[in-house]
């Protein structure tokens, strides 16, 4: 099969590549008026999801614990995070946002909130279920690929 112009294939993999940069620009533009990096707020609601640890966040981004750390240190330093050493694991630190941390991640909730609202209300119920069946789908599909590929 070749790379056609109006193939569905095509079309199917340009509209997503399409919503991905968007999304993702979307996500910049979030953490940008909160005063983040796209980095920093995924830490922070890491962090607030309460199973927070830093080597399987890393892990799970693929990224450098030392950059993790880093981020954790900036975080601390503008007050949105504090951290104790674990009362089981004296190795071990715990962190948790600060009320200033709360607040920032409360606003960004609240403006991507209204971002859905703006955008997916109005979107009719049984095309939104179909598009996120298919997504579902598409994705186990990506992943075991891509583990296969590994």
């Amino acid at each position: 099969m070749g790379e056609e112009a109006g193939e569905p294939v095509y079309d199917a993999i340009a509209a997503l590549r399409r919503l991905a940069d968007i999304f993702e620009r979307r996500r910049q533009q979030l953490a940008r008026a909160a005063g983040l990096s796209d980095a920093e707020w995924r830490v922070l609601e890491e962090i607030g999801s309460a199973t927070f640890m830093p080597s399987l966040f890393a892990q799970s981004l693929d990224a450098h614990p030392a950059a993790v750390s880093r981020l954790l240190r900036q975080l601390q330093d503008r007050g949105l995070v504090r951290s104790a050493v674990s009362s089981e694991d004296g190795r071990r630190r715990i962190y948790s946002l600060t009320a200033s941390g709360r607040r920032v991640l409360d606003r960004l909730r609240a403006s991507r909130e209204r971002a859905i609202d703006t955008v997916w209300q109005g979107l009719p119920r049984i095309e939104l279920a179909r598009f996120a069946r298919f997504s579902h789908r598409l994705a186990e599909r990506l992943e075991r690929y891509a583990e296969a590929e590994e």
